[in-house]
């Protein structure tokens, strides 16, 4: 018989139907499917949500295949898990559909706009036998009608939302399985809840109202491993029946008005690792023990008193430890942070400290005695040693110089006396070096050159003398350099220019003399080499290259002859202080707004100290809307005048060509307000033909010309316009530019300085504002100091700063991107009205680069005092910068200080003074009212949180506007 031939193509094709034909025989029993109501239920559901993730091309009739659809496994029979998590849902009447679904046993809606939970969805979701956790947080819920029935639920999270009302209302107490139930963030009243069931495990009920005391009945909760009820208005004393939750893992209670002691009980309990009870009124002394398991304790902001227990720092897994602040104590211990802050902890330092420490705080406590060397010598880990502000005495210790780890080492403000020792130069990873305020005397040694990593050099305000190390040249990293106050001698080293990362550099109050080398081409802050020895011309070469510098102060001492005119080349100088000399002639003409003191120069001619320090006052006030908006419009005018180029293509407009006949070609103009009356007032003409002319000049300032205008209509207009001579503002392209002027002509807040509209021109930018916003928060606090703002006014303006600013910071549900203020002072808070603050220079922070800037580092970074001391490092603004500057102009509202004076910032001087507290406050307010002086001190606690040096400490805006609304 004849063999067919079958060609080989023939039968892979052959072999291919065959596979899937069998393929297509089993396919449903294979792969099984959602049965068709289950798959009908899906589809409905997606119709009416319209998500797009859920249409896609092959998965319309597989909802398995969704985005946040879990099924079954391994059959795919049924739905089994539905996570609709951030999908900008805010019509919440899909939820009873879902309730179908009688497979269910995991729905998730958290992270939308839902305000609502509709009576179907209690009703039918209650009936799911396997329906056990259910998250709704992160929504705008106000209220809803309970729960009835979900007898299987154990994880319930309705955290983020605005629920109100008596907590036991809500029906929580039904839910007989219950495990997690999380109610942070709402505003629910009433006392905490007892009538639970047995098997919770987690309660979380932060951040609302809940009053009264702890209950003794909380023991009842044995499964209990966290319990978070922190930011309540909770009192009296904590209960010792807490000790007998043999499970509790977490325990928070911070920000509430809970007092008494700390039960001894607490640390009998072997599993709990963290315990913050920070904020409160307790009293007494911290148990002996009381670290024993713990891993996380923080009890700062107390009135906890005695000394340290001999056992608090010795557990053998001890890493970090603070008592910072107001008598303030922190610590760590493996993971452990134990925060004592603000306290009254006295006595001598433990003898026995754990070798495995990594931070050790023990800053502004009533700390006495010596440092016991031995104590030190083998602490191989630790990081941050920070003793500040106690009443230490004798020398400094010689066996710091074995901490290889230290980054910070912090001894200022004591009583430490003796000569520096020279082995602290062995601590090469040494990035902060303050030693000020104290008694040392001697030399400072060589080896400190040894410290290439240190960033801060503080040394002021002892008795060091001889001659400045040449070696502090090889410090080429330095930023801050402070040896004032002192008794040094000699001339400045020659190499003192080889500092090319300083920006201040403080060495007034010595006795130095002889010839003024070159200093240090990037200094910013401050050069001071005032009262010392000083005589002949003033070297102007030796400033040449300070075109960054704002503030030179050579008073007090005996220089002679002329003030240089090279002076007036120093574009950022702001402030001149040539006071007490032997200068004579004329005082040059500054192009720029500058503060010249030549009082005590008998033989200056032709001065007007007043007169200038009255025009630098009129310029601070007017800074009041720079650097930021000032970038937004500069990327505007390049995105519609020069699509493709960055802000620098544009041409520069010259101070001399102000006051030409001939007018500037209007580019572009924009309304970027809805208001029909700024539509028919605003001519954009008009403006630029008024901004050519000098009359309409108000003043001037780094990036903003000021003016006021007066339209046609006869309605007058604030008016900036923009100087694009700064490297600060970086290219941008045209995509990014129509982003940017889109989120700024969405921004909307009644706290908020926005422009109502720009024009470009073929000389620069315009922004619009209305004319009554011209006075500023610092002109009302220190310009008119026989006008005293009651508390009530500063009380309002303190809220409506901190709403604008929460506002701008935005949260996760906005689409935007937050808007940061780099420079945010009292000088940028616009007034419509003493109770009313407008946040201004709202631009856009990310155009900006701080590195490419060639103005100084305030026009930049903000205006010196509001600087959060980590930008130095970081040339970054950020959320939690701005939180320290708003500390700032918080504790001008509360002491009526400015931010700078007699040399000396605010936020350090209260910080070194919070032990009396109510000699920080304005009297002139504080005293009008008891509940004024209650309110203030309070404010100054979250003032004090607001400053705090490290910014992952600071609260965030929208915590520090709730603790302020709650006063």
């Amino acid at each position: 018989m004849k063999k067919i031939q079958v060609p080989p193509e023939t039968g892979k094709s052959m072999f291919c139907l065959f596979f899937i034909f069998v393929f297509l025989s089993c396919f449903h029993v294979c792969f099984p499917e959602l049965s068709s109501t289950q798959t009908n239920t899906m589809i409905e559901l997606s119709r009416f949500l319209n998500i797009v993730e859920w249409n896609l091309p092959g998965s319309e009739r597989n909802p398995c295949l969704w985005e946040g659809v879990i099924c079954s496994r391994p059959d795919n029979s049924s739905v089994i898990s539905l996570s609709l998590s951030g999908f900008d849902l805010s019509n919440s009447s899909f939820l009873p559909l879902v309730c179908q679904i009688q497979t269910l046993e995991s729905l998730d809606v958290s992270n939308n706009s839902l305000s609502s939970i509709p009576d179907g969805f209690i009703t039918n979701c209650g009936t799911l036998v396997g329906l056990k956790e259910l998250n709704l947080s992160r929504n705008q819920v106000s209220s809803f009608p309970g729960f009835r029935n979900f007898s299987k639920l154990e994880v319930l999270d309705i955290s983020y939302n605005k629920l109100s009302g008596n907590i036991r209302d809500y029906g929580f107490d039904g839910l007989v399985q219950l495990k997690n139930l999380s109610l942070n963030f709402n505003k629910l009243a009433g006392s905490v809840p007892t009538s639970l069931a047995k098997t919770l495990v987690n309660l979380e009920v932060s951040d609302n109202l809940l009053s009264g005391s702890i209950p003794e009945g909380i023991e009842d909760y044995q499964e209990l491993r966290l319990i978070d009820l922190g930011d309540n208005q909770l009192n009296g004393p904590l209960p010792g029946s807490l000790g007998n939750l043999p499970k509790l893992e977490t325990l928070i209670l911070s920000n509430n008005s809970l007092n008494g002691a700390i039960p001894e009980s607490l640390s009998r309990i072997q599993t709990l690792s963290r315990f913050a009870a920070n904020k409160n009124q307790f009293t007494g002394a911290i148990p002996s023990g009381i670290t024993k398991h713990l891993e996380n304790l923080d009890l700062s902001f107390n009135h906890l008193n005695g000394s340290i227990p001999d056992d608090l720092l010795s557990q053998p897994q001890l890493v970090s430890i603070k008592i910072g602040g107001n008598r303030f104590f922190f610590i760590h211990l493996s993971l452990l942070r134990l925060n004592l802050s603000s306290n009254r902890f006295v006595g001598w330092l433990p003898q026995s400290i754990s070798n495995s420490l990594v931070r050790l705080r023990l800053g502004s406590n009533k700390l006495t005695g010596s440092v016991p060397p031995a104590a030190f010598e083998s602490l191989q880990k630790l990081t941050y040693l920070e003793m500040e502000n106690n009443g230490l005495t004798g020398h400094v210790p010689p066996s710091f110089g074995n901490l290889a780890s230290l980054n910070l080492l912090n001894l200022e403000m004591n009583q430490f006396t003796g000569t520096l020792p020279p082995s602290l130069g062995n601590i090469t990873s040494l990035q902060g070096l303050k030693l000020q305020q104290n008694k040392l005397t001697g030399e400072i040694p060589d080896d400190i050159g040894l410290l290439s990593k240190l960033l801060i050099l503080d040394m002021s305000w002892n008795s060091l003398n001889g001659s400045i190390p040449s070696s502090l040249s090889n410090l080429t990293q330095l930023t801050n350099m402070k040896l004032q106050g002192n008794d040094l001698s000699g001339t400045i080293p020659d190499s003192i220019g080889d500092l090319s990362s300083l920006l201040e550099l403080q060495l007034g109050q010595n006795q130095l003399r002889g010839r003024i080398p070159i200093m240090p081409p990037k200094l910013q802050i401050s050069l001071n080499l005032s009262t010392n020895m000083f005589h002949g011309p003033i070297p102007s070469t030796s400033f040449s290259k300070l075109d960054r510098l704002e503030v030179l102060d050579l008073s007090n001492n005996k220089f002679s002859g002329e003030i240089p005119e090279d002076l007036t080349s120093l574009i950022s100088l702001r402030q001149l202080i040539l006071s007490n000399n032997q200068l004579t002639g004329n005082t040059p003409k500054f192009t720029h707004n500058v503060s010249i003191d030549v009082t005590g120069n008998p033989g200056i001619t032709g001065k007007d100290g007043s007169k200038s320090k009255q025009v630098l006052n009129v310029a601070i006030v007017a800074i009041g809307v720079t650097a930021l908006l000032a970038v937004i419009i500069t990327i505007i005018m390049l995105k519609l005048y020069r699509p493709s180029n960055g802000v620098n293509s544009m041409q520069a407009d010259p101070d001399e060509e102000e006051g030409s006949t001939v007018l500037p070609e209007v580019i572009h103009g924009k309304l970027l307000t809805s208001n029909s009356t700024h539509k028919s007032n605003i001519n954009f003409t008009k403006a630029v033909e008024a901004v050519a002319h000098p009359e309409n000049s108000l003043f001037k300032t780094m990036f903003w010309s000021y003016y006021r205008v007066v339209m046609p209509s006869g309605s007058s207009y604030f008016i900036k316009k923009l100087n694009t001579r700064d490297r600060v503002f970086q290219q941008a392209s045209s995509e990014q530019l129509e982003l940017d002027l889109e989120m700024l002509g969405k921004l909307h807040h009644s706290n908020v300085m926005v422009p109502l509209a720009y024009v470009l021109y073929s000389q620069g930018v315009l922004l619009f504002y209305e004319f009554a916003h011209t006075h500023t928060l610092y002109d009302v606090l220190h310009n008119h100091p026989s006008d005293v703002v009651d508390w009530t006014s500063r009380y309002s303006i303190a809220v409506g700063i901190a709403e604008g600013i929460c506002y701008l910071h935005g949260s996760k549900s906005n689409s935007r991107d937050p808007v940061l203020v780099p420079d945010l002072s009292s000088k940028k808070i616009m007034l419509k009205s003493l109770t009313e603050p407008l946040v201004a220079d709202i631009e856009l922070f990310k155009v900006i680069d701080p590195s490419r800037s060639n103005s100084s580092l305030s026009a930049v970074a903000g205006t010196i005092g509001y600087i959060p001391p980590e930008y130095a490092y970081t040339m970054r603004v950020t959320m939690a910068g701005n939180v320290y500057s708003f500390g700032v102009i918080l504790l001008e509202l509360l002491t009526g200080k400015p931010a700078v004076s007699e040399g000396r910032e605010l936020a350090k001087w209260v910080q070194s003074q919070q032990e009396q507290r109510n000699n920080i406050l304005d009297l002139r307010v504080s005293k009008t009212s008891p509940v004024a002086t209650k309110q203030m001190i309070r404010a100054l606690s979250i003032a004090l949180a607001c400053i705090n040096i490290s910014p992952g400490a600071r609260p965030k805006m929208k915590t520090v506007l709730r603790m302020l609304t709650r006063l």
